[in-house]
């Protein structure tokens, strides 16, 4: 029962994605971008799937089993930041989309002022690739691990399956699909987590035996800075603001920043926002609770893989049949994310590595064939955790992308020097914090979007014309 609710459900998502064919125009605006037309409602909810995926799902679950409630303060952290980069930056994005003519990411950043960065767009174009696919490989890693908890399949098998049916969106419609797909899975995944949530605190015996439960496990309920924040007050701040950056740095994020240069309208960006926060704010509730729940029905998990908790939890709590639903919700997620990723790395292969853009929709589609096989081959052999994958090249794009598009933001018109130098010391620095082991006490994308950002003062007071406020 079981396996036949799973594949009902993931074909019935399926088919949302395979319908939007329908309105593909066969241009590459069309299939990277959906010729900017989307409705505000399905760039929010789109948007924040993307941003969720098998991160939320298995990776913020998974650390919340371990840590308790206060990985409450990653949440808070993460929706400030996100907010306030989306009141900076999106809506001048979204304007430069449409001015610009331009289908990918990098060719915005690339182009901001009507310049020509072609050096800083391919290199931009390669820390995209990389990372994008690795990231892609932590979503088909995140539901290989939910394909093996529930229907006891090998790991690899949900990351063939996964990769398949990104194929399958990619080739069918591009961005529309994965749009479309995004806002199906967004309601199938809240409504299985409100039945999880609401069936295990009923077994337990309602709230208030829910409450006693966690208040028996020593620290479970503290507020205090999580175990691997440096101790005290200034370690939960620096816990707190790490992660504020965390959400930050969804401006560099090529995969979620499409999403909102596919909007219809500029003016409707604050539609937009109402439907992303709205969702947003109830998923990563939902996956707290979920995640705190699950330490009391699996109080032994944590010596195996506490990534597995949602998966276990509702194969120990729910029918078969809401099993299969769960199930699909996890899944979809997961891929609904992966073929994002594998678009944008698609897009960054076909419009900003040639010296000239390709414009033949077959040879679109084999570049996002061999994008898919990238991350295939990188999910079956990679042994890191999702959150960990994920949080990994979360940080280094944003440490890559994040400080200019501020500059951008604020007036600045910086030169290619200068652009590839932001770069090149973010992504380093980013990447030198995770080598020192650092990053559980405090997010790398911190360290290393701040220091792209003094690279922008310091060159900005070596060569004070080089930075001109354009009005």
């Amino acid at each position: 029962m079981a396996l036949a609710a799973f594949l009902g459900t993931l074909a019935l998502i399926l088919g949302v994605g395979l319908l939007s064919a329908l309105r593909s125009r066969g241009t590459r605006q069309d299939y990277y971008v959906a010729s900017s037309g989307v409705a505000p409602s399905l760039v929010g909810l789109s948007a924040v799937a993307t941003n969720n995926s098998g991160y939320m799902f298995i990776g913020v679950i998974g650390y919340t089993y371990a840590t308790g409630l206060a990985a409450a303060w990653l949440m808070i952290g993460w929706i400030v930041g996100d907010l306030i980069a989306s009141l900076l930056i999106h809506h001048k994005l979204r304007v430069q989309t449409e001015a610009l003519d331009e289908a990918t990411f990098g060719g915005i950043l690339s182009r901001w002022y009507g310049q020509d960065f072609r050096i800083y767009r391919r290199v931009a174009a390669l820390v995209s690739i990389i990372f994008l696919g690795a990231y892609t490989a932590a979503q088909l890693t995140a539901g290989g691990k939910a394909l093996q908890a529930l229907l006891g399949w090998h790991p690899s098998a949900g990351a063939w399956v996964g990769a398949a049916m990104v194929i399958a969106y990619c080739l069918a419609g591009g961005i529309r699909a994965s749009i479309w797909t995004d806002a199906a899975q967004s309601a199938v995944m809240m409504i299985a987590m409100a039945i999880l949530a609401w069936v295990a605190i009923a077994e337990l015996g309602g709230i208030g035996a829910t409450m006693s439960a966690f208040e028996a496990i020593p620290g479970f309920l503290s507020m205090a800075a999580p175990p691997d924040a440096w101790p005290g007050v200034s370690g939960l701040a620096l816990f707190v603001i790490g992660w504020l950056f965390a959400g930050f740095s969804v401006v560099g994020q090529p995969h979620i920043m499409v999403r909102f240069m596919a909007l219809d309208t500029p003016g409707n960006l604050w539609r937009a926002r109402l439907w992303y926060y709205g969702f947003f704010i109830l998923f990563y509730a939902a996956a707290t609770l979920v995640g705190m729940l699950s330490r009391l029905y699996l109080p032994d998990l944590g010596a195996g893989d506490p990534e597995l908790a949602l998966p276990s939890m509702a194969q120990a709590l729910l029918p078969s049949f809401l099993v299969g639903i769960v199930l699909a919700g996890i899944f979809a997620a997961t891929i609904s994310t992966a073929d994002s990723l594998v678009l944008s790395c698609s897009s960054a292969i076909t419009q900003d590595l040639p010296s000239r853009q390709i414009e033949n929709k077959w040879m679109l589609k084999a570049a996002t064939a061999m994008v898919v096989a990238f991350a295939l081959a990188i999910a079956l052999f990679q042994v890191q955790s999702v959150f960990s994958l994920v949080i990994l090249a979360w940080s280094v794009l944003a440490s890559a992308f994040a400080p200019l598009m501020l500059v951008y933001a604020r007036g600045g018109r910086p030169g290619e020097a200068q652009a590839l130098a932001m770069m090149a010391v973010g992504v380093g620095v980013a990447l030198a914090w995770r080598g020192l082991d650092w990053h559980n006490a405090v997010y790398e994308g911190m360290p290393g979007m701040l220091a792209g950002w003094l690279v922008h003062v310091a060159w900005q007071r070596r060569k004070p014309e080089a930075v001109v406020a354009p009005d």
